[in-house]
């Protein structure tokens, strides 16, 4: 067996390099971009009023003075005309600020009377404009790589792009197998279950930026395999769930390794999920994850997702943090452990409480944690209070 770390390792070893796309801005949500952006235009474009209110000289901004009110400008038609001494233009907020101009007084620090304002005794020290370019200019670019967030379309279009380099979205071919399983909606016999990892796996794909297929639930023989593999042709991925450990009805191996699977490797330190299985299979990358619901999420968590950042030009990385343990651990054992847990708020570091039960089957525990607590392989007894790292789930 391997540790989790030469694991990934070796599996991201295996993801190709992205693909770059062009794609409309207005189907980019979502999406990661690959190259720098680079903007077109000023933003704002022009000096503009930051409030409604008067644009006058910085000479007539004095308490008392009255001034001669010349036009208007408001957002999206300014004043063609020039501030002069004595004079003001009134303005709304966004418009372009006038030649001449040097400072916007607020509608409430003035009285007007017919095309006169004067200006109150009170008066703000603010010049109430926004330089041109104060949010970025020209050339200026939004980094990448980083997945497209609604805020970064907004800035993108401010930017004047239509069109953005993104990576193309990996597709994903997902493959139960078992001769015990159903399909949501059909009736079991008495000896079957109904499958349920495909659909948690297809919508964590999903939400890394691929493209999932969930294919035809494969039977434990060799010919049903080979038929549900052939359904894969063209997948970036393939993830099988279930038969990829030693039993004789594991057969998902034997099929593929028949099939030209280069194997990385098979068994890692771990629970939940001991046997997984990574290689390449054609011009797919193959994951054999475990039967088990809590071993087969926890491993997509931990190999899956990376591997499709990976695909889409970011890290391949695991994310954790740091929380304090709220109860005495004991000692763990040669595999690392990911343990389902609580987690709540402390003083600094969030307090994180693993499950009593970290049974791999059952997933109605994994719907109740937010945390997996990560235990070291022969990591030794732990104390309330101390500092471990966990995985948001």
């Amino acid at each position: 067996m391997i540790s989790v770390a030469e694991a990934l390792a070796r599996v991201l070893v295996l993801a190709p390099k992205p693909v770059p796309e062009q794609v409309a801005l207005r189907a980019a949500a979502g999406r990661v971009l690959l190259h720098p952006a680079q903007a077109k235009r000023d933003q704002p474009p022009f000096a503009a009023s930051a409030m409604d209110g008067y644009a006058i000289l910085e000479a007539d901004h004095v308490p008392g003075a009255v001034l001669t009110v010349q036009g208007e400008a408001g957002a999206g038609h300014g004043f063609s005309g020039i501030i002069a001494p004595g004079t003001a233009a009134r303005i709304f907020t966004g418009a372009p600020v006038p030649q001449g101009a040097e400072r916007v007084v607020l509608q409430e620090d003035v009285t007007r009377e017919g095309d006169r304002i004067a200006l109150g005794g009170k008066l703000e020290a603010q010049t109430h404009i926004r330089p041109q370019g104060a949010d970025f200019r020209a050339g200026d670019a939004l980094s990448a790589p980083r997945r497209l967030r609604p805020v970064e379309l907004a800035l993108l279009a401010s930017m004047n792009l239509p069109e953005l380099t993104v990576a193309r979205r990996p597709e994903v071919a997902i493959l139960a197998t078992g001769d015990e399983l159903v399909m949501p909606g059909e009736q079991p016999a008495p000896d079957q279950i109904v499958a349920s990892n495909g659909f948690a796996l297809a919508a964590m794909a999903e939400a890394a930026g691929a493209k999932v297929r969930m294919l035809p639930i494969a039977r434990d023989n060799e010919a049903s395999l080979r038929q549900c593999f052939a359904l894969t042709e063209g997948a970036d991925v393939i993830v099988t769930i279930g038969g990829a450990s030693v039993g004789d009805h594991d057969l998902v191996g034997k099929v593929a390794a028949d099939l030209g699977m280069e194997r990385a490797f098979w068994k890692i330190a771990m629970r939940p999920g001991k046997p997984l299985m990574a290689g390449k299979l054609g011009g797919a990358v193959m994951l054999g994850l475990p039967g088990n619901p809590v071993s087969s999420i926890v491993c997509a968590h931990l190999f899956l997702l990376p591997l499709l950042a990976a695909m889409q030009g970011l890290p391949g990385v695991v994310a954790t943090q740091r929380a304090v343990l709220a109860e005495d651990l004991q000692a763990n054992g040669p595999r690392a452990h990911y343990m389902r847990s609580a987690l709540e708020a402390g003083d600094g570091l969030p307090r994180i409480t693993p499950f009593a039960s970290q049974d791999s089957s059952r997933l109605r525990l994994l719907t109740e944690a937010v945390a997996l607590l990560i235990r070291p392989a022969e990591d030794g007894p732990r104390a309330a209070g101390g500092v471990v790292e966990y995985i948001t789930l």
